[in-house]
């Protein structure tokens, strides 16, 4: 009676819902229930609503506080320390005698991030050694209540709703094979996959973006900062959606659900305004890279059926892309925001302003979450640019499954400086901090690498996304004080170069965590985290993600990655059939992508990149990575910038180049570093170079450089 009543109470203040009790029922009897801690209600809660009688093996000093101990004597409570092994043994010994449902907490303590804290690997190896089933549990609600510890990083309220998700059961494989230290050490890393795997999976994704914006708007507040750039007037919640709104409304009569808009702006406020008032009335941003020139946009145009193109006069004007704009007036319809917003009157801004304070009675979105919501491009390094299609469900799968690795609250302030019409500068510079509470500041470019530092120490930024080039220029220039506040610098799109990497923590103390990503996996496909880093390697893949390993001739380490996912695209729009989309699909099947990229995977997950497919040269028969000859000339040369590139070769079918700002580079000195490599995987000819050309988004743009390299050749040869 006193368990009814408490269930009573409790729904009736926090609404308490229980999903998944299938899977309670599923587990059997001999049950080791593992459940995030966010607050001291959870113990509580688990007792209540969980059927049955349910055994508690949690601190001693949680069990001793006054309030808790009505709720546990419903229970048996098992004082438990996870750092001492007698505790862990006696736990074993309770479950195989008792075959009963036991609850743990594998972080050992309440979180103090709002996000998983460090997993002890204890439970995992009760679970093996008592036989147990593991059962996830997912406590979510608990940390917006006074209870949790998060006063300063989550904006707290007296009965905020509580979900518990009960996940299915998993049974753990025997590994009896392996010795004690490294089934330990292995049982850690499993059970931090479960516990990610539990935090992405009970994570709401599938909605449209505006739809998780009034969400965010309503968790954080109207009033919450969520964006500035250099005008340097923030942007509010309730600003963001009224001037959303108010520009949807502007554009709808002069466009159709579902149609490609094409934005050609900068990073700034503006943009984001304009991005999300395109999916109020279900319009798809079509973000175009405005560094090719007008060909390369017009054929972006041409291959997504672009008929509007929305920009600004003022932007043209700064960017000088007024020779850009002409040429692209010609083909579709230039739309200036200047005029747009003088179309808006007093009265449209009002209805805006009653609108978004009235979202709830009608807006309704026409199209589901696997609906297209925006078309990126990708940079055309191997040829002509494809449109990649990504859902609403794609964006916020990875945003979900980034927070299920890497804390980030309110707090955090991002400086995004990676322009909007690349993947990561749009999905997780842009959309992640908006979705979430943070702030991000906008910097219209990249290459201004002494005002960036300045900036970010201006702001108090506590979060960077870069590519090993970005983030050379910005460690050589800035201060040593200029990054203080920074948390996390996360790089990517390029290989992190070790002088890249022990620059910034010999400089600035800061541990650069690389990852891996593609336009088509929205982006991030995995990262380092501070729990989980692996120097030389690009993390682990996230959660709820399948990858396999396609062997490949020549390659006796590794394999081609094909990755699928709740985060990879819908598909490509391909420019000899513009406006069709071709669905994601490879040799696995159909939702697998083909990544491309040669990479080895270790025996604890983390992913090494090879290097391309496209990026290897076979010489003699042999393959040869045209990436490792890159990181050969970095050892050798630490401050010189280096490209390899391969041209065709009569005798051993192709040849290595080496394009690098190293005046003095020569064979002798680059086999000084090489050992172990093999003579015929070093270039066979040096070109010096005054700069490596990049594209806007920091990549080496190797079409540009490989038919330089190939002119300069065929005259030195003439």
């Amino acid at each position: 009676m006193l368990k009814k009543l408490l269930q009573w109470l409790l729904t009736l203040l926090f609404r308490v819902e229980v999903k998944g009790l299938e899977n309670y029922h599923k587990a059997g009897d001999r049950v080791l229930i593992v459940a995030n801690h966010t607050s001291y209600l959870d113990a509580p809660l688990l007792g209540v609503f969980l059927p049955g009688f349910i055994t508690f093996a949690i601190s001693p000093n949680i069990a001793k506080r006054w309030w808790v101990k009505p709720f546990l004597g419903l229970s048996k409570v098992f004082p438990l320390d996870p750092t001492q092994p007698l505790s862990l043994k006696n736990l074993i010994q309770y479950l195989r005698k008792t075959d009963s449902k036991t609850v743990i907490f594998p972080e050992g303590r309440i979180t103090e991030t709002g996000a998983l804290m460090k997993i002890y690997d204890g439970p995992c190896m009760v679970a093996e050694k008592s036989g147990a089933t593991l059962l996830p549990v997912r406590i979510d609600g608990t940390q917006y209540s006074y209870f949790s510890k998060l006063g300063r990083i989550v904006r707290q309220r007296r009965f905020p709703k509580i979900t518990l998700h009960i996940l299915p059961p998993v049974k753990l494989d025997s590994r009896s094979e392996q010795d004690a230290k490294t089934r330990r050490k292995n049982g850690g890393l499993i059970l931090a996959d479960i516990m990610a795997d539990l935090m992405f999976n009970s994570s709401p994704y599938r909605k449209t973006l505006f739809s998780a914006l009034l969400e965010a708007r309503a968790l954080h507040g109207n009033k919450r900062i969520v964006a500035e750039d250099l005008d340097r007037v923030p942007l509010s919640y309730g600003t963001l959606v009224t001037r959303s709104i108010a520009l949807a409304n502007a554009l709808k009569s002069s466009t159709q659900v579902g149609e490609n808009i094409g934005v050609m702006l900068p990073n700034s406020t503006k943009t984001l305004c304009v991005v999300l008032g395109l999916h109020v009335y279900d319009r798809v941003p079509a973000m175009l890279n405005f560094t090719v020139g007008a060909a390369g946009m017009i054929s972006a145009c041409r291959t997504a059926k672009v008929g509007t193109v929305l920009t600004s006069r003022r932007f043209v004007t700064l960017a000088k892309l007024q020779a850009e704009a002409d040429v692209l007036a010609g083909q579709v319809r230039l739309v200036y925001l200047e005029d747009v917003a003088a179309g808006i009157s007093t009265g449209a801004k009002l209805k805006a302003l009653l609108q978004s304070h009235t979202t709830r009675l009608w807006y309704k979105p026409k199209q589901s979450p696997d609906s297209p919501a925006v078309v990126l491009f990708t940079s055309g390094s191997e040829g002509a640019p494809k449109g990649v299609v990504l859902s609403h469900a794609n964006i916020l799968a990875n945003h979900k499954q980034i927070a299920a690795r890497i804390s980030f609250t309110r707090k955090d302030v991002v400086l995004n400086f990676l322009p909007m019409f690349h993947s990561f500068g749009f999905t997780v510079g842009t959309l992640l901090p908006v979705m979430h509470g943070m702030t991000t500041f906008f910097y219209p470019t990249p290459l201004h690498f002494n005002v960036i530092p300045e900036i970010a120490y201006q702001i108090n930024a506590t979060i960077l996304f870069g590519t090993n080039t970005f983030l050379a220029a910005y460690g050589k220039k800035a201060d040593p004080y200029d990054f203080y506040s920074i948390r996390y610098v996360v790089a990517g799109a390029e290989k992190l170069q070790d002088n890249t990497r022990q620059l910034w923590a010999d400089k600035f103390g800061i541990r650069i965590l690389e990852g891996y990503g593609t336009t088509e996996a929205a982006p991030v496909a995995a990262v380092n985290t501070p729990m989980f880093c692996k120097a030389g390697t690009v993390g682990r893949l996230m959660p709820a993600m399948e990858h396999r390993l396609e062997s490949v001739e020549g390659i006796a380490t590794g394999g081609k990655l094909h990755i699928k996912g709740p985060n990879i695209m819908l598909g490509y729009l391909l420019p000899d059939h513009p406006g069709q989309l071709r669905p994601t699909a490879s040799i696995y099947g159909e939702g697998w992508y083909d990544t491309g990229d040669i990479v080895d995977i270790d025996e604890e997950g983390f992913v090494s990149i090879l290097g391309r497919c496209k990026r290897f040269a076979k010489i003699g028969g042999e393959m040869v990575s045209l990436t490792l000859v890159e990181q050969l000339a970095a050892s050798a040369w630490p401050q010189a910038q280096h490209a390899a590139v391969s041209l065709q070769d009569a005798k051993k079918g192709e040849q290595i180049i080496l394009a690098t700002t190293q005046k003095d580079a020569n064979l002798a000195d680059l086999t000084a570093v090489a050992t172990g490599i093999a003579a015929f995987c070093l270039p066979k000819k040096f070109i010096p170079v005054d700069s490596i050309p990049v594209l806007a988004t920091g990549k080496i743009n190797y079409p540009a450089l490989t038919e330089w390299v190939k002119q300069t050749v065929e005259k030195e040869h003439a």
